[in-house]
């Protein structure tokens, strides 16, 4: 089998918008309601607002990214062409992590939901875990997420735009028939808000509503085999994060309004406890039994399809991070008939596979997953920024005019993100950033250096260690699982300074001139590339 083929270009518009719209509505909407409502009471509706607008702005950076540099696993890519291979490493290993640990995060889900109909899938006694069963099944999803992605990449879109559409059907028919149901005490029983603004912000990073949020990178990663993805790939990502955003948003306020207000009695931080399938749960609760069917069968779906979307995007990732020259170049090869990284998707299939292991359910995985998504996204208005200083001839067919704003806001908003995680996870997963640099260090005559200087690469890179490590100290000293030294709100306005210097910092001092590579097995284009004056 030869590993010199090329991408084919079979993605249209609306299946970049499937990918995207599929990606976001996985296991998200199925868990979150009830986390989102115990820590936040009925104003986590606002998680959502304010999530959505974060994720609104990351979509327009990146729809500039990815308009002008169509490449497979390109978010990992772009940090290559601003700042070199060491940043391109480092985002490497974190997108790795995070993808793979998703496949596992939508299996665990669908399993969860599936049990309500076959129990022995549970641990008996658990809440959540997997039995030997239950782990068998998800590992048979898996397998067949690899295969619907191993024979041809019009497989994987097509089979996602059918399961795509149930998944948009199930949930728009729940937010109507609860909103039927609606409470208006429920809004104002215990309070609107009766945990505070940091109510609202841990929800957004510990409570699913980010992990929700996050189907921008699975449209980025295939714009190589996107049709015309100068126009496409923009329009995409801004369509599926408006969509999102539309029905999470009502979603969350049909929960609130719909539990039977005598179930409220104990205050809202016990939601949680209630509904650990919250829509199923809430059917339940309603009388509703022709709908929990529908939702349960939707819940083993709609997992599936994001997972069958992640599987996708995890192999590209790979894909991406070994063309950057810091990973193993067999992950790098394409298969010349059917145009697809196969290496790179036996690479996800065992991690995989591997995730599905040491974690209980979904409830254990997400706040880590989340916080190392976030991460992966924040770095792009810093690259777009760079570019727009390295690379100022490149062309970009969609041109975000507000940059000067949008870029640090985005930037800030991101960084507050994954603050929000807290220190139990930003201490060992930022603390993982700064060793994988350590190790880049230690091997510096084995990294890429063909392109970019080693001494190069390090001058362009010392911002994210002053990043990584501003918000670990930040992490220990602020209010978000930390000592509380630093008192809110002086905790995240240290953070949104922060962001700042690190943004202008990094932005600044990336390459003098952005290095891209003009990959032969992603130029198989219908229209012209764009051409990079700056290499």
């Amino acid at each position: 089998m030869s590993g010199h083929g090329k991408f084919k270009k079979n993605l249209s518009l609306g299946d970049l918008v499937f990918i995207g719209f599929g990606a976001m509505f996985g296991s998200g909407w199925l868990f979150a309601g009830s986390r989102v409502a115990s820590m936040a009471g009925p104003a986590g509706i606002y998680s959502w607002i304010i999530a959505g607008f974060a994720i609104l702005l990351l979509g327009l950076v990146y729809a500039e990214l990815g308009g002008a540099i169509p490449r497979a696993g390109g978010i990992v890519r772009y940090p290559v062409y601003s700042h070199g291979p060491l940043i391109g490493y480092l985002m490497g290993f974190a997108s790795l992590i995070a993808y793979s640990s998703l496949v596992a995060i939508e299996v665990e889900a669908a399993r969860q939901y599936a049990s309500s109909w076959w129990p022995a899938l549970d641990q008996p006694g658990s809440s959540g875990s997997p039995s030997l069963l239950g782990w068998v099944v998800q590992f048979i999803l898996i397998l067949t997420f690899f295969l619907l992605n191993y024979w041809s990449v019009k497989t994987f879109a097509k089979s996602n735009i059918f399961i795509t559409i149930i998944k948009f059907v199930v949930p728009v028919l729940t937010i109507i028939i609860l909103l039927l149901n609606l409470k208006s005490a429920n809004f104002h029983i215990h309070g609107f808000s009766p945990f505070g603004f940091s109510g609202i912000e841990s929800a957004i990073s510990t409570g699913g509503v980010i992990f929700a949020y996050l189907g921008l990178h699975p449209i980025v990663t295939v714009a190589s085999e996107a049709k015309n993805p100068q126009r496409t790939v923009p329009i995409a990502l801004i369509l599926s994060v408006v969509l999102s955003a539309i029905v999470y948003v009502l979603l969350q306020l049909a929960f609130i309004g719909s539990i039977p207000t005598n179930m409220l009695a104990g205050g809202w931080a016990t939601v949680g406890s209630q509904f650990l399938l919250p829509y199923k749960d809430i059917a339940v609760a309603l009388g509703l039994g022709w709908l929990t069917i529908m939702i349960v069968t939707d819940a083993v779906i709609s997992p599936s399809g994001a997972g069958n979307v992640y599987f996708n995007t995890t192999s590209r990732l790979v894909f991406g991070w070994t063309r950057s020259g810091t990973f193993f170049k067999i992950f790098g090869k394409v298969d010349e008939k059917s145009g697809i990284p196969r290496p790179a998707l036996w690479l996800s299939l065992i991690l995989s596979i591997f995730w599905t292991l040491p974690f209980p359910s979904w409830d254990a995985m997400i706040a880590v997953v989340s916080n190392a998504l976030v991460l992966t996204y924040a770095l792009a208005p810093v690259s777009a920024y760079a570019l727009r200083l390295n690379a100022p001839d490149l062309q970009r067919p969609f041109y975000l005019k507000g940059m000067s704003v949008v870029g640090p806001l985005s930037f800030i908003i991101a960084s507050l993100m994954v603050y929000w995680g807290g220190w139990s996870v930003n201490s060992w997963l930022l603390g993982s950033q700064l060793v994988m640099f350590v190790i880049y260090l230690f091997f510096k005559n084995s990294v890429p250096t063909k392109t970019v200087s080693f001494a190069q690469q390090i001058k362009s890179s010392w911002w994210i260690v002053f990043y990584y490590s501003a918000i670990i100290v930040i992490s220990y000293l602020g209010t978000f699982g930390g000592t509380k030294i630093l008192k809110s709100p002086w905790d995240q306005i240290a953070i949104a300074i922060i962001a700042l210097i690190s943004y202008y910092w990094g932005g600044r001092t990336g390459l003098p001139k952005a290095v891209f590579d003009d990959d032969e097995d992603e130029v198989e284009v219908e229209t012209a590339e764009p051409t990079y004056n700056a290499r």
